[in-house]
Formats: C-alpha cells, structure tokens, sequence
C-alpha cells in the first residue's frame, strides 16, 4: 500500500523489520519448544535472544545471492547469533516459519483494526442519538418514499458495523493458527507435543492436518471480513455523497479551512473524502476476490499463493484501517442541515402521506385496488403541477368525499415518528458495545 494510504500503527506491523521481528519470536519460540523436549541444548533460545542482531538490508542482500528469503534470515541471524544459530529451525520447513508468523501477525493486525473499527461504531451511534428526531425523507429507487429520521438511517449504519465487527473477529481467530508439523504435515521430524508447546508459547491455535502450509480458506475468510468493512463504510459513505448533491444539500462532509474544491470552479464543494472510502472499499473487495484463488493448491502445496499474499493481506489491512479512520473523521465532521432535510421532504407537496390515504380508504370499506387508482390518480394530477396532494385528495369525491374530516389524520407527520424508541432500543442493543448483539 503506497503511504498516502497508510497509518502508522498499522503500517508498521508490516514493515520489513516487523516481518523479521515476528520471524524471529517464532523461531525463538520453536527453539524453546524443543529444548522443553530435549532436543536443543539448553539455553540455546535465551543465547540467541541476547545475541541477535536483525539487520534487513543485510537479509535482502543475502536473498538476493541464494533467492530464498527464510534461508537468508536464518543466514543473517547467524552472522550475530553464532555457533548457537545452527539449533534454529530445527526440523522446521520455511513454511512452519512464514505461516506461524502470519497467524501471529493477522492476529494482531486484527485486534488493531477492531479496536478502531469499535471507535467508529461509536461515533455512528453517537451521530444517530444526535439527530434521533432530525426528520428527513426516506428514499428508495432515489424517490422520495415516506419519512424517516436521520438518526434511524445513522443507526442502520451502525449495526452494519458491528456485524462486520463481529466478522472480523470470529475470521481473525479462525486464520490465527501456526504449524510445526513439517515439510508434508505428517510430523516427522517433531513430534506433535513440540507443536502443542511452540503454540502455546505464542498465543495461536493449531491447523489439525496440514499440509506444508496452513489451509488458506482461513485467510480468504480474513479478507472476505475485510472486504464486508469495506462494504460497510461504503454504504455510509455512498449517502454523504448522495446527499450531497446540489439537489439534497441535507449532508456535508467536513471541508477545511482553505481547502478548494475545484481547480477551475471556486465555488465548487466536492464530497471527496467519501468518494475516496467508496474507492477503497473497491480495493478491499478486490484483495478478497484474490485471496479466494489461493485457497486452491497444488497438492501439499505450491508456491502460487505466495507472491499474492505479500501484497494483498498487508495492503487489505492497511487500506481497511485507512478506510476506518477516514470514516470517523467524517462522520465525526459531517454538516447536517436538518431544515433542507425539513424542506426537502415538504418539496413532493404531501405526496409521502400516499400510503396512509391509501390506508385511510381501506379502512373505510374501499377495495384495495379502488382504493389505489384514487390515490394514485390524485397523486399523479399534484405531480404534474397545481394543487399539492393534500388539496387534490381532498377534492377527489371518491377520497375526501369517503374520508371527509377523517383525512386530515392522514397528512401528520407523528405516526412516522411513533415507533423511534422502539426502534432505537432494538438498533442500539444491535449496535451495542462490542457489537455483542445479533
């Protein structure tokens, strides 16, 4: 992921240092693993944890004469650990390094982007408390439907959140499982109490039958998760943008003190911040998409995953927690104008009360269908310009001549709004700490 796009705690569990960090605490740990088990000397892991000196350049340097990037760790970690680095990796293969060291790496990444992910939740739920009763109009199709509030619409959005949450961390703590089982899985080298111990030491499960390689359907589900808080931040962030727009000015996201719009046009405010969660979001789906083909391998194993996930699991989280953080500075800066939300929803002249009419009718003993092509032709008759829907359906014989003064219950807002605790109760607990409820 290029820099523009990444935060520094983030980024730096994926740096080249970080990788021979986490390399390192895994052969350390194997090492323990079997001097437990008598099969290293003694004291072999606390020599080379003192000794050890991790030197990235000097690793690349090597990797570029044997072409094998663990050999040239294991290489560089001699130079400064001695005569004791030669009990490392012992009946170890490359992969029992690499994949230990992204079960361990996805782990953490994981926690990090949760614990924003949790930030973000938090700020939604506030956004929806604060404007539980800022009416506006509900659209489907890019209508105006019936209305609704803003703070119902932010608290949808929150409970998508937490979802992906909760996604994220159940498919995290499936992909973070290590291997000590050898070059076929079958433990012929190390016997599997080693691999139980080496586990524990760090903290991960175990694959039961691997291969040379831990299944990869586990880090397909990661970026699948990843993928889904994407999708989640692109939904919030595609309605900042849609209601943006010169024609709704109802949302705004934040515009800075001297920051300009257009290059050309000065007067121009554009929702840049949102485009630009909805363009990672693409991002995210893409990684997921890509991780899905390397489940697949070849027998025990081939390389093919290898040079994909160099790329896409560091940028899927590193653009994922961009995305996050992004989000909550826009939400937390949005510009709500509830009155054009106000005027906006009065601008279709009474026709988002079409249903309760409807409804009205029906209960007076009209046929549905009856009852339809009366409201449908009154609405229809105020959209092509006059009197508003109101007046129409009060001057239709076969609606305010059935209703009579029984109509006019049918142009208030408050049944609209009747249900809001009701709903925010069941959306908050949805959306609750932790995002623990279903």
């Amino acid at each position: 992921m290029i820099a523009r796009y990444a935060r520094p705690a983030m980024a730096a569990l994926f740096g080249e240092e970080a990788r021979l960090a986490v390399w390192l605490e895994v052969e350390l740990a194997a090492c323990e693993a079997c001097e437990a088990a008598g099969r290293v000397p003694a004291g072999t892991a606390a020599r080379v944890r003192r000794a050890a000196r991790l030197d990235a350049a000097r690793a690349l340097a090597i990797e570029a004469e044997v072409h094998h990037d663990v050999i040239a760790f294991l290489s560089m970690l001699a130079e400064s650990a001695g005569d004791d680095a030669r009990h490392l990796h012992h009946g170890m293969t490359s992969s029992d390094l690499v994949d230990s060291a992204l079960g361990l790496t996805v782990r953490r990444a994981g926690a990090l982007l949760g614990g924003e992910l949790a930030a973000l939740r938090a700020a939604v739920v506030e956004l929806a408390q604060a404007h539980k009763h800022t009416v506006m109009a509900g659209r489907t199709h890019g209508v105006h439907a019936e209305p609704i509030t803003l703070g119902l619409k932010a608290l949808s959005w929150a409970g998508e959140l937490a979802r992906a949450e909760r996604r994220l961390a159940a498919a995290v703590a499936e992909a973070a499982v290590g291997k000590l089982s050898g070059a076929v899985g079958t433990f012929a080298h190390l016997p599997p109490a080693v691999e139980e111990d080496f586990l524990r030491r760090l903290g991960l499960g175990a694959e039961p039958v691997a291969t040379q390689v831990v299944a990869r359907d586990r880090l397909a589900a990661v970026l699948g998760a990843l993928a889904l808080v994407g999708a989640a931040i692109e939904r919030l962030a595609l309605q900042v943008r849609l209601l943006q727009r010169t024609e709704a000015a109802e949302l705004f996201e934040p515009f800075g003190r001297g920051q300009k719009g257009s290059s050309a046009m000065p007067h121009k405010r554009n929702p840049v911040l949102a485009e630009r969660l909805c363009g990672m979001a693409r991002l995210l789906r893409g990684y997921a998409a890509t991780a899905l083909e390397d489940v697949a391998l070849w027998d025990e194993r081939d390389i093919a995953h290898s040079s994909v996930e160099r790329v896409i699991v560091p940028d899927a989280f590193l653009a994922a927690d961009y995305a996050v953080g992004l989000c909550r500075q826009v939400v937390a800066g949005l510009e709500v104008r509830g009155e054009r939300m106000r005027a906006n929803l009065d601008a279709t002249r009474g026709l988002v009360y079409s249903q309760r009419v409807l409804l009205a009718l029906v209960d007076a003993g009209v046929a549905r269908d009856a009852a339809y092509r009366s409201v449908q032709r009154a609405a229809q008759a105020a959209l092509a310009g006059g009197d508003d829907f109101p007046a129409r359906a009060r001057l239709d014989p076969e609606i305010g001549g059935r209703l009579g003064a029984g109509l006019e219950e049918c142009f208030r807002l408050e049944p609209y709004l009747a249900q809001l605790d009701a709903l925010f109760a069941r959306g908050l607990a949805a959306a609750g700490a932790g995002g623990a409820a279903a």
